[in-house]
């Protein structure tokens, strides 16, 4: 049959009550979107348990060896009772106090490593007690609590040791009469004498029948007393025995607290002192931090500076080029001008000494002819 699986209903009701409808919604609502409207119906009908039952369920489904140890427990209790075994009866009554102590405090603890959970002292502890005590004593409850799906608290208002049985003297009744008395309603025979003496013979034997009845009833009276002082002897020595391991029990309980105080107070002054050395650490750092903004801003500065020196250098550059370029230009063009005058000057020293040798010819002519 479709259902939701053991571990949603585990998860769901190791779920702080404050939480488990919002957590059974969204497990719906999942199971829809899965295509499975079945197992979305099973999921819905689940309902939300009381804070007393999820922490019973808490230890089902966290310490299942714990609860697995209370419902073996509860079978010998049972047995002791069907058995009226006395002493063995109180031991496991001392023992369940034990184990019924030690499993609230697990609870305790469980709760307390849960997000959501209610703070430690809204706990409701006694009803977690008498729950476990009910499954002590009914196993019906004792299923319910073993699954983890308990709904509320239970309690057993019958659970108890069985009672002491009452001693009760039972004494034995008159003995039959003795010989050498006449029967009741029958004449007297013989004289007076006779009478007499058979009269007083009659009432020696009745004084020794009820002298040996009455020390029968005093040897059965002083036998019972004796058994009933021996049974209170022996209740006495085992009362006395469970207060001793009562007693070893809380010491060993006071010594377990001073050993766990004195653990909590060691690990207290480790962490004073990691505590210091992280605020040092800390203040250290944030001097550091401020050093290295402080160093930062002046570096951003400078860079500004800089750049804004590179930028001007940048347009002085540019203006050089510039510069560079016009009087390059200009070089360009006195060169060609200087160019242009060479040839010029070639061209004119050519004409003059052409002239010259013209008119150096035209004299020598001219001398000639004188």
């Amino acid at each position: 049959m479709p259902g939701p699986s053991r571990d949603l209903v585990e998860r769901l009701y190791g779920t702080p009550p404050d939480r488990f409808v919002a957590a059974r919604d969204a497990a719906v609502a999942e199971a829809r979107r899965a295509g499975d409207p079945a197992t979305a119906r099973e999921i819905a009908k689940l309902r939300r348990p009381t804070v007393a039952a999820w922490l019973v369920n808490l230890l089902a489904v966290r310490r299942p060896e714990l609860v697995a140890g209370l419902v073996e427990l509860a079978e010998a209790l049972r047995s002791a009772q069907r058995d009226l075994r006395g002493p063995k009866l109180r031991e496991l009554s001392a023992q369940r106090r034990a184990v019924v102590a030690a499993l609230v405090a697990e609870a305790r603890t469980l709760a307390a490593g849960t997000e959501g959970a209610p703070p430690a002292g809204r706990l409701p502890l006694a009803e977690v007690e008498a729950t476990l005590n009910a499954a002590l004593a009914d196993t019906q409850v004792a299923a319910q609590v073993r699954a983890g799906r308990l709904l509320r608290a239970a309690s057993y208002a019958g659970f108890g040791e069985v009672p002491r049985p009452q001693l009760r003297l039972v004494t034995g009744g008159a003995g039959e009469p003795s010989g050498g008395g006449e029967p009741a309603g029958r004449p007297a025979r013989g004289g007076p004498a006779e009478r007499g003496g058979r009269t007083r013979e009659t009432g020696r034997t009745a004084r020794a029948g009820e002298t040996a009845r009455a020390a029968g009833a005093g040897e059965a009276a002083r036998a019972a007393k004796d058994r009933a002082a021996d049974q209170a002897a022996r209740g006495r020595a085992a009362e006395r025995a469970e207060r001793a391991r009562a007693a070893e029990r809380a010491e060993r309980a006071r010594a377990a607290e001073r050993a766990e105080r004195a653990e909590r107070a060691k690990q207290r002054r480790a962490l004073e002192r990691e505590l210091a050395r992280a605020r040092t650490d800390q203040e250290r750092a944030e001097a550091e931090l401020g050093g290295a903004t402080a160093a930062e801003r002046d570096a951003a500065d400078a860079l500004a500076a800089t750049e804004a020196e590179l930028a001007e250098v940048e347009r002085r550059r540019a203006a050089a080029e510039q510069e560079v370029s016009r009087r390059k230009l200009a070089r360009r063009a006195a060169e060609r001008a200087v160019t242009t005058a060479r040839r010029h000057t070639g061209e004119v020293e050519g004409a003059w000494e052409t002239l010259l040798a013209e008119e150096g010819t035209a004299g020598t002519g001219d001398d000639t002819a004188h």
